[in-house]
């Protein structure tokens, strides 16, 4: 399941990619924070897959978290009216997909 939910990080954060310019535009700090979330839960997947049992759980926790940041973040972007909902469909629909595979991974 972590190769699978690895692949899935990298199809969001490529779905992400063309809203950051968007994002960035209206607000600098937020855009920021979008990709240091989504690029979190990348690599916290990639260590995870290759620790111990215990420390692999933490970083499927913290992957876990970083993705619902992640979706947080293109909530807030919404709200503010930097993107339409529909412009962030993808990523929205993949990262709720992420939430509950690293949830799942980090209960194990």
């Amino acid at each position: 399941m972590a190769l699978q939910v690895a692949g899935l990080s990298f199809e969001m954060i490529a779905a992400l990619r063309p809203l950051m310019p968007l994002i960035r535009r209206r607000d600098r700090a937020l855009a920021d924070q979008i990709a240091r979330a989504a690029s979190s839960v990348a690599l916290n997947i990639a260590e995870g897959d290759f620790s111990d049992p215990g420390n692999a759980r933490a970083r499927f926790f913290t992957a876990a978290g970083s993705a619902n940041e992640t979706l947080a973040g293109l909530k807030v972007a919404i709200a503010w009216g930097y993107l339409n909902a529909s412009d962030a469909a993808a990523g929205t629909s993949l990262l709720q997909r992420l939430v509950p595979m690293l949830w799942k991974l980090a209960r194990r």
